[in-house]
């Protein structure tokens, strides 16, 4: 059982530095501009900026992977069921395939924008945005963990509170659909409000982690 509280502890620590560098990426980050050309302007106001703003992304994601991988090695209650197995499962290969998001547009999405080549951004924007597809499925991922934990007897924050995060979640990644696949403007507001919410609830989760005990999944022989 010791085993079972150390890892969790250890995951809601990585969980809560992972979400609070994400919140600060997001907020450096801003919306996301419908249009090529008005969001390479953005970039090219602030390129310094916005490499920064993803390089805290590729540290946060990387460490929401070392989070994802702790608590499922912790055979606690967080991982006992299916749907919340899958949800921790893939936390570390959404927060991967996003990763290469990060590092290409805080290099050559960057080194582009700096040097006006339009066609190489065009084209390395593309490649970031399809990758950038896996934060949507972070936020799913998220909403299902947030969901479990709201209807947990045992849950470490308010009900409403982890309730909020899981409409967050699901907020988030209706939002990336309606900015990116649709082109909705609005979609990459609501992508970026909801996500920055949802980010919060998870930092406060990983930091109730560490502070309350989470017993072990109940086995056939326990007594």
């Amino acid at each position: 059982m010791r085993r079972t509280y150390g890892r969790v502890r250890v995951g809601g620590t990585w969980l809560a530095v992972a979400s609070g560098l994400m919140i600060a990426t997001l907020v450096l980050h801003g919306p996301i501009a419908p249009d090529l050309h008005d969001q390479m302007t953005r970039i090219a106001n602030r390129p310094m900026v916005w490499a920064v703003a993803h390089w805290i992304a590729a540290a946060g994601l990387s460490i929401y992977a070392v989070a994802g991988l702790v608590v499922l090695t912790s055979e606690s209650r967080l991982t006992g069921g299916w749907w919340t197995t899958t949800a921790w499962a893939f936390l570390p290969v959404t927060a991967l395939w996003t990763l290469t998001t990060a590092v290409a547009e805080a290099t050559a999405v960057t080194d582009a924008v700096n040097s006006g080549n339009v066609e190489m951004f065009e084209a390395w924007w593309a490649f970031a945005e399809g990758k950038a597809t896996g934060f949507a499925f972070l936020a799913l991922a998220v909403a299902v963990i947030a969901g479990n934990e709201a209807r947990s007897p045992e849950r470490v924050t308010p009900g409403w509170a982890a309730w909020t995060a899981m409409l967050a979640g699901v907020a988030s990644f209706t939002g990336w659909a309606l900015g990116m696949w649709f082109e909705i403007g609005l979609g990459n507001l609501l992508w970026l409000a909801s996500s920055i919410l949802m980010s919060a609830w998870v930092v406060w989760f990983g930091v109730a982690l560490t502070r309350s005990p989470v017993s072990a999944i109940p086995t056939a022989d326990a007594h």
